[in-house]
């Protein structure tokens, strides 16, 4: 316990490729993944992204530590390969030497970006993240202007012998969490969907699906498509670029409301705007959490906190009044980990 790893990381995106106009925008800091608890055979983390100084950074999207349970071992084989042209070299960061293979895929000529990973051969202390010594994205084609660059910067062996508890599954990045959502929209059957988290070796699994009654939660992973956890990593301060921070525009000028799920309320913000298409409006409305991290929202996966918690469409008939056409909405959401608070 006590393993750690430090990256730093610098992402930039230029000025709008469709003619927006606007100013680069640049984000950089460090990323933090240290092992704070182990309970066999699961290995738990925190991940953390602060700035230059080890201090929260003001994006809401990256301001709180994120906690994230990995299996030690995996229940299938597990293996993504690495993209692009292969060589051999001696890679020094953080202090250390590592003999290393450097992949490098450019797309360039296709209007795709030019992406760089170097790995050690032997993981050791950076097993989190696969050997990940560095990684680079230089964006291309249609305008694209901009990047992202991780390097390693530190690591700390920890102590066999040292132990702590398990910490509460308050704000996963998913693994060892689920949450549902009911979906009724046109085409299909309405009912509730569940989106389940794991991760193993250094992979994030996701799987959907509709809920059974008398399934456990969670209880399948055979056919979620593993994703490298460090590429999940690196892609959320590209997303803060490029979606910007929390709230998104739209909700902005939304009204606050409370959203409400299994007897827990979280302030909200509901935003309604309306489109007629030959002849027939539709009213169309999103609620979006005004506080990510509000503690109604505690043990909700990361990824259902910054996308809307509910949305419907209404057709406008006869006489002024609305007509449901369909939506979503997230219901419930949990730990399915055993032994996870």
């Amino acid at each position: 316990m006590g393993d750690r790893v430090t990256y730093g990381f610098t992402a930039t995106q230029g000025p709008s490729p469709r003619g927006g106009g606007g100013t680069a925008r640049t984000l950089q800091g460090q990323l933090t993944l240290e092992v704070v608890a182990v309970q066999q055979p699961w290995v738990w983390v925190r991940v953390a992204f602060s700035d230059a100084s080890g201090k929260p950074l003001s994006q809401a999207r990256l301001a709180q530590d994120l906690l994230l349970p990995v299996r030690a071992d995996t229940t299938r084989p597990l293996e993504v390969p690495h993209g692009g042209k292969a060589s051999a070299e001696v890679a020094s960061s953080a202090g250390r030497t590592w003999e290393a293979v450097r992949y490098v895929s450019d797309q360039r000529p296709v209007d795709g970006p030019l992406r760089t990973h170097v790995y050690a051969n032997t993981p050791g202390p950076l097993y989190l993240t696969r050997g990940l010594i560095e990684a680079g994205m230089e964006a291309s084609g249609f305008g694209a202007q901009g990047g992202f660059q991780l390097t390693l910067r530190e690591v700390r062996e920890g102590s066999a012998e040292a132990s702590a508890p398990v910490p509460a599954l308050e704000r996963p990045l998913g693994p060892g969490a689920y949450y549902e959502r009911y979906v009724d929209v046109a085409g299909t059957t309405p009912g509730v969907q569940r989106v389940c988290f794991s991760a193993e070796r250094g992979y994030l699994l996701r799987t959907e699906g509709p809920v059974e009654a008398n399934a456990a939660p969670c209880s399948d992973f055979s056919q979620a498509e593993p994703e490298p956890l460090e590429e999940l990593l690196m892609g959320l301060p590209w997303e803060v670029l490029s979606a910007g921070d929390w709230p998104p525009a739209a909700a902005l000028s939304g009204t606050r409301g409370t959203f409400s799920a299994e007897g827990r309320d979280v302030p909200a913000l509901i935003t309604r705007s309306s489109e007629d298409v030959e002849g027939t409006q539709r009213v169309f409305s999103e609620t979006y959490a005004a506080e990510p991290w509000a503690p109604g929202l505690a043990g909700l996966p990361y990824e259902a906190r910054f996308q809307p918690l509910a949305s419907s469409t209404e057709r406008v008939v006869t006489g002024g009044k609305n007509a449901p056409e369909g939506g979503a909405r997230i219901v419930r959401w949990g730990s399915w980990l055993p032994g996870a608070k």
